[in-house]
């Protein structure tokens, strides 16, 4: 399959036309990856004015038992927040059970898994009702389900996630209204449908999900500054400086998305040197634009007009490198110190009760917050860059 499958039109009377028909439907700027749901829908997060003091019991050593007790320390914190709510099973919520399973395989403790088990056992493992202006973000949580499934092989946990990929096949592509008409959604569903083809031996989910990929990153993807656009209207927005608005929490969903894809595509499947290629480009870029604390700012090309870095977009980068470098995929001798620098930067961000800062609010730009701001899916993003992490580190230091 060719990278540059979307027709014969020109690209730009696609983006016109897309532009257009998602006018159409919603108003792109203000969607923010908003919820139609009616049941209870607990805060993703906030950012109080007084937080409390930064932590002091936390070490910047790079030894797995430190990158461990950092890991618990911020999962503890968000646990507790989330049980005195209602459950979610919303986008910004699934990417935090994404890391929560991953705590769970790190730290050995199953009281993170089993909290996603009971959110999936509320709604009978039901995804959010099917939005159609922006689907990709009803299988955030799947992916979670699915890191159940193999444990358990409970066909009940993955049937309704079936059933929806099932109904995705049949509906036929619209050059002009791809269904992942935002980067973010690079992470939400492709990981879905490969866990899906890996545990049915089906491989339409894979297919599917190539098909739509390709779609997406021939819109949004710059191949001369390696980084994706958030969607069509961004392509030609820029900052103070200058330079194009590459969102760093954007480019890190999609790098995050690359290496969850990878995990659990079929070592001979004909687009897996093309993904490695892709990871390769934008990590030699995000390397580049480290800043010297080691985090990235919401701007990934204009540091300077954000006084803030961005943890969540920071702990994916973290995340996809560290796990190229654990796959052998990145050049450990270069890479390694990026991550190692990101990772103890992050760290400076922990206070002492175990909140994570300076976690971007939901949003489609790279915009303003406080130092206190936290939200789930950073949380889960840094759970993720810690399990990785810890793989790096593990055999060296345990």
């Amino acid at each position: 399959m060719r990278i540059d499958r979307v027709g014969k039109i020109g690209k730009t009377l696609f983006v016109v036309g897309l532009i257009a028909a998602l006018a159409g439907v919603y108003d792109v700027a203000s969607f923010a990856q908003q919820t139609e749901q009616k049941e209870p829908v607990p805060s993703p997060g906030d950012q109080p004015d007084d937080p409390g003091p930064i932590a002091n019991d936390v070490s910047p050593a790079l030894h797995a038992r430190q990158i461990r007790a950092a890991m618990r320390k911020v999962a503890d914190w968000q646990l507790q927040v989330v049980k005195v709510q209602p459950p979610s099973r919303d986008w910004d919520y699934g990417t935090l059970y994404i890391g929560l399973m991953a705590a769970s395989r790190t730290l050995h403790d199953p009281r993170y898994s089993r909290y996603v088990s009971s959110v999936g056992e509320h709604y009978n493992w039901e995804l959010t009702p099917l939005r159609p202006y922006a689907p990709g973000n009803d299988y955030a949580i799947a992916q979670a389900f699915l890191e159940l499934y193999r444990s358990s092989h409970k066909a009940e946990m993955i049937a309704p996630l079936r059933k929806r990929f099932d109904d995705s096949l049949l509906v036929p592509d619209d050059p002009a209204r791809p269904v992942w008409w935002w980067c973010d959604a690079l992470f939400m569903q492709p990981a879905a449908g490969t866990m899906l083809s890996q545990v049915t031996g089906d491989p339409r989910y894979t297919q599917y999900i190539e098909r739509e990929w390709a779609i997406t990153e021939k819109l949004l993807y710059d191949p001369q500054k390696h980084l994706f656009s958030r969607d069509a209207t961004y392509l030609d927005k820029h900052e103070k400086n200058g330079e194009k608005v590459f969102w760093s929490r954007g480019n890190g969903w999609v790098m995050g998305g690359i290496v969850r894809v990878l995990s659990t595509l079929p070592a001979d499947d004909p687009m897996r040197a093309h993904y490695i290629d892709l990871l390769r480009q934008m990590a030699e870029e995000v390397a580049s634009i480290q800043g010297s604390d080691g985090l990235w700012r919401p701007g990934l090309l204009d540091a300077e007009s954000y006084p803030l870095p961005e943890i969540s977009g920071s702990a994916f980068f973290t995340y996809a490198i560290a796990w190229g470098i654990n796959h052998h995929l990145l050049d450990a001798k270069v890479y390694q110190p990026v991550v190692d620098r990101a990772w103890r930067g992050m760290l400076a961000h922990i206070y002492q009760d175990g909140r994570l800062g300076c976690i971007q609010p939901i949003g489609a730009a790279p915009g303003e917050y406080k130092a206190s701001s936290s939200y789930v899916f950073g949380v889960g993003a840094f759970l993720l860059a810690g399990s990785e992490m810890d793989v790096l580190h593990h055999r060296r230091f345990w």
